[in-house]
């Protein structure tokens, strides 16, 4: 596990053994099985998930109990609420398991001694928030401009292997579509 964060990390960033282990400090692992709940609307958040193995969704429910797919998170992703997490508030979506799934957390806490202690490390958060943000701005982009086909099409592009591991429904939630209509646009 802490070799996979290390090459994650370093990806965006070189660190020492000694600056790996400080990082490494302020992680602690969790496995979750499938269907699990790792966050629950109306909890508050604690921790960022860094993603082992195992496959993850966010979910928004409205005020119609209609649940809406935010995100999913696979291996090498992060994920949480991360509004709650950062304003330390309750979680307003669920993060759940999809798979069995073993993570990484980090504690708000543990989160800012990281950027305090190792300026490295706000670098590293800082771009990964960074490409998170671009990520969002790019479907809520498509979702303006593009037809259900087209955001259809994207999804299959950008993340081939989600639709060997995700239900027809969940991606047509995600999509927000009928289950019907991703048929349509899957023949």
């Amino acid at each position: 596990m802490q070799a996979n964060l290390r090459e994650h990390i370093e990806k965006i960033i070189p660190l020492t053994d000694d600056e790996f282990a400080f990082v490494n400090s302020h992680f602690s692992s969790r496995k979750f099985k499938k269907h699990q709940f790792l966050i629950q609307e109306g909890d508050p958040v604690k921790y960022s998930y860094f993603v082992i193995s195992g496959l993850l969704k966010l979910v928004y429910t409205d005020g119609n109990a209609k649940e809406h797919i935010v995100s999913f998170a696979m291996e090498d992703w992060w994920e949480s609420d991360y509004y709650a997490f950062f304003t330390q508030s309750e979680a307003t979506m669920s993060l759940q398991c999809l798979e069995d799934t073993e993570v990484l957390c980090c504690s708000f806490e543990d989160y800012q001694k990281l950027c305090n202690g190792l300026q490295k490390m706000e670098r590293f958060f800082l771009e990964k928030a960074t490409f998170g943000f671009l990520g969002s701005q790019r479907r809520i982009i498509s979702w303006q401009t593009s037809n259900s086909k087209e955001r259809y099409e994207q999804l299959l592009k950008q993340y081939p292997s989600l639709f060997q591991r995700v239900s027809k429904s969940l991606i047509a939630s995600y999509l927000g579509v009928s289950r019907e209509t991703l048929s349509r646009l899957s023949s």
